[in-house]
């Protein structure tokens, strides 16, 4: 069973019950007590997790008025993750904000504010209650030569939930967009030239119950277990 690194944030049982159900062995990082090397040394994956924003000028730009920090330490340590995942061609799944790191670890840019910045946007940022996080947002069209559309069975589209108000803006270097929203929002990223590298900005760990995204973890477990 390959054990899958978990960045630390304030939701956790969800991505660990979607890892298990895969079956991998969820690990939650200690930021305080483990380098980024150690982890990458002990595990056989990466899942990157959603929260807060990422440090604008760690891509180059001043903060918009709607920046919200992530928990200290986080920006700098999941960014080192991300480069020494790339560099051993170790599997890497980004969720929402790890979606969002991934791309500027890889030297791309972000949207700050959807709602401020993308003409016509649709809403990303669904506010809704605890217990029913998988509250469908929007259609998102999947580029049907992609890894993403194997995994999620070749489908044009689907439909996904929505927690984010920022986005990939231009591309951080080796990546390319396999999914978007109706309004432009880029919802999928992947690394071609890497083993498994992906990166989503729904929420498919808020659907393990039922199982609409268990192919993203299991097809990331299995790149795990190579």
């Amino acid at each position: 069973m390959p054990v899958i690194a978990v960045a630390p944030c304030r939701t956790l049982h969800d991505y660990e019950e979607s890892v298990r159900r895969a079956g991998g062995e969820p690990r939650v990082i200690d930021l305080s007590t483990e380098s980024p090397e150690h982890v990458i040394r002990s595990v056989q994956g990466v899942l990157l997790t959603g929260g807060g924003d990422v440090q604008p000028d760690l891509y180059g730009a001043a903060a918009h008025a709607t920046y919200s920090a992530a928990e200290p330490g986080r920006d700098a340590y999941e960014i080192e993750l991300v480069r020494l995942a790339c560099e051993r061609n170790l599997p890497l799944f980004a969720i929402c904000r790890g979606m969002q790191v991934l791309n500027v670890a890889r030297g791309g840019t972000l949207v700050q504010d959807i709602p401020s910045e993308v003409a016509a946007a649709l809403e990303h940022r669904l506010d809704v209650p605890p217990h029913q996080p998988v509250t469908l947002a929007h259609e998102v069209g999947i580029e049907q030569s992609s890894a993403l559309a194997g995994l999620i069975g070749e489908a044009e589209s689907c439909q996904v939930n929505s927690r984010h108000h920022q986005a990939v803006g231009t591309l951080g270097n080796g990546l390319v967009t396999v999914a978007t929203a109706p309004d432009g929002v880029i919802e999928a990223i992947e690394a071609p030239a890497h083993p498994f590298c992906l990166g989503v900005e729904w929420h498919p760990e808020n659907f393990y119950r039922t199982g609409e995204f268990r192919s993203l973890f299991e097809g990331f477990v299995r790149a795990c277990t190579r």
